[in-house]
């Protein structure tokens, strides 16, 4: 089936609304987030220019759905990098704590212990995650293991890390 205006692609979107959304809730790991890009993406349809043909508008759909979220997680990043940099220039204004320092310190190394102490393949799925950035299905994909092991691990190793950091 092909489509030639946005307003046949607002209606398959509607029509097929339930299968879009579990098919990018897969994709993004969120069914808040799948939801939230599908209504912009639904949104950003209401156009009045000419859209010409489009093959395939399932794939456009989701497509651009996924361009959408993309979009999203880069300005997430972008606002955390500066919320750092401003936590950053705030510290140096500060008088130097050393107890502060020495403290965070102890913290870095319980950590690397507690790291240490985990299983091998969930400290490489927790660091593969936290430390490299990966998706949880590219991480199950990594350890042929499903989406919902990485999730299960990695709530392991949360559990593990932070009750060693409260013990200590």
């Amino acid at each position: 089936m092909m489509a030639e205006d946005w307003a046949l692609l607002r209606e398959m979107i509607v029509a097929r609304y339930h299968d879009i959304r579990i098919r990018l809730a897969r994709s993004l790991g969120s069914r808040e987030l799948a939801d939230e890009v599908l209504h912009e993406t639904y949104l950003r349809f209401h156009r009045s220019d000419a859209v010409g043909v489009i093959e395939q508008p399932d794939s456009y759909i989701f497509r651009t759905a996924l361009n959408i979220a993309t979009d999203r997680r880069r300005g997430e990043r972008r606002r955390a990098s500066q919320a750092e940099v401003l936590a950053a220039i705030r510290l140096q204004d500060a008088p130097p704590d050393l107890s502060r320092e020495m403290m965070a310190r102890f913290q870095l190394e319980t950590l690397k212990q507690a790291l240490r102490e985990l299983p091998s393949r969930r400290r490489a799925i927790f660091i593969a995650a936290r430390v490299d950035g990966l998706s949880h299905d590219a991480i199950a994909e990594r350890f042929g293991i499903s989406r919902t092991m990485v999730q299960k691990e990695l709530r392991r190793a949360m559990h593990h890390c932070v009750e060693r950091l409260e013990n200590e």
